[in-house]
């Protein structure tokens, strides 16, 4: 039985959207006439069409909360033994968003239909990247589904945390950047002209901070659209260029050297990597199979390439930790701590440790930048209101010793 999502006009005339299942659109059609609902649009929950999508979404996909709340609650009602089509079905009755229960209930339609839960998620590949749909493979084929799905969870949890307070973090400093582009933009414009043309029209000769006052002032009153235009045009070239796979590689290289981005970059990528390669690793997945997947959740398409080849030195006999240190990139600790664990074979367990380290060193860095952005934005929005006021005060002042 699959899912469709309906757009219906109820007794009252009033539309209502929702999800309803039947075997075909037809059936579905006329299980809403049953409920004495009018159907106006019924299509399969699973298809994904960009027309139907609103213009600001662009496409239909889970935001990470929802993934996060999906996969836990997906990993307690199995582990409370509930079976797989009934865990989903009660999924899409708690939710409170249309595209969310839709999702699950497209995904719980595939399920009925005899595929596996990875080959129903594949369905929906922008909402569920490889490595989940690799992971809950890994869980369906070893038999300990409850398990991999507690992982799971736990993985994402974290990601989610870390990318949160890493978010949290920026909203002071951005805030006070787009105030103060906006209070100084608006003296410029506004303030200062009416200012300035009171002094110009006493006919003195005005200091040269006056006069570099007075030019900016008119060219942004003048050109202000070409000044925003210029911008977006900067944003988008920059946008443009970096898709191009050539340009990129060579800006991640440089990103992998320079002071401060580097260990920003190197230990991201590195929790990033270890922790993928840890849950995969727990959930049963070979090493090698493991190092593909994980490579791809890897940001840095330099260090990408490169991991690559560490992938294939494994496959050919290397060991994990021999691989990894011809990468160049990774941190020492990373190192070490995957030869602990390949000598102790606790290799899962250590990776998760110094994944969880290298994400704790990149949210220090992160808040490190962060404190001392908020001071010196502070510096700066001083320094410019000063020499504004210095530039408007120095004729006035002229003008008193004259006199």
């Amino acid at each position: 039985m699959a899912a469709f999502e309906y757009t219906a006009l109820d007794t009252s005339g009033k539309e209502r959207r929702g999800v309803v299942e039947g075997d075909s659109q037809r059936q579905a059609r006329q299980a809403l006439r049953d409920q004495g609902l009018t159907p106006l649009e019924v299509n399969p929950a699973a298809e994904i069409s960009k027309s139907k999508v609103p213009v600001f979404t662009l496409r239909r996909s889970l935001n990470r909360m929802d993934r996060v709340l999906i996969t836990r609650q997906l990993a307690t009602l199995i582990r409370a033994s509930l079976p797989l089509e009934e865990a989903l079905f009660a999924i899409a009755q708690q939710s409170d968003k249309q595209s969310v229960n839709a999702l699950v209930m497209g995904i719980r339609s595939k399920v009925l239909e005899g595929f596996s839960l990875a080959a129903s998620l594949a369905e929906f590949p922008g909402s569920f990247p490889p490595i989940y749909r690799s992971t809950i493979a890994s869980g369906e084929q070893s038999g300990h589904l409850d398990d991999v799905l507690e992982n799971l969870a736990e993985y994402l949890e974290r990601q989610y945390e870390s990318s949160r307070n890493v978010e949290m973090a920026l909203i002071y400093p951005v805030t006070l950047l787009v105030l103060a582009i906006i209070i100084v933009a608006a003296l410029m414009v506004y303030v200062v002209p009416d200012m300035v043309e009171v002094i110009q029209n006493t006919g003195q000769e005005l200091p040269v901070m006056t006069a570099v006052l007075i030019s900016i002032s008119s060219f942004l009153a003048d050109w202000w659209w070409a000044v925003v235009g210029g911008v977006i045009l900067l944003v988008i070239t920059v946008r443009q260029m970096l898709m191009q796979p050539d340009i990129r590689e060579k800006v991640d290289r440089q990103l992998l050297h320079l002071p401060l981005l580097r260990r920003i970059t190197r230990s991201a990528n590195a929790a990033r990597y270890a922790n993928t390669l840890s849950i995969l690793g727990g959930s049963g997945v070979p090493l090698v199979d493991g190092m593909t997947i994980a490579q791809e959740v890897v940001s840095n398409t330099h260090l990408k390439k490169r991991l690559s080849h560490a992938t294939q030195k494994v496959s050919e006999g290397s060991s994990l930790r021999a691989a990894l240190d011809t990468v160049g990139y990774f941190p020492p600790m990373l190192l070490h701590m995957v030869a602990s664990g390949e000598a102790s074979g606790e290799l899962d367990a250590m990776l998760n440790r110094v994944a969880i380290h290298q994400q704790s060193e990149v949210e220090r860095i992160v808040a490190t930048i962060v404190s001392l952005f908020q001071p010196a934005m502070l510096i700066l929005m001083g320094g410019v209101v000063f020499f504004i006021v210095l530039a408007v005060l120095l004729p006035i002042l002229n003008m008193n010793q004259a006199i």
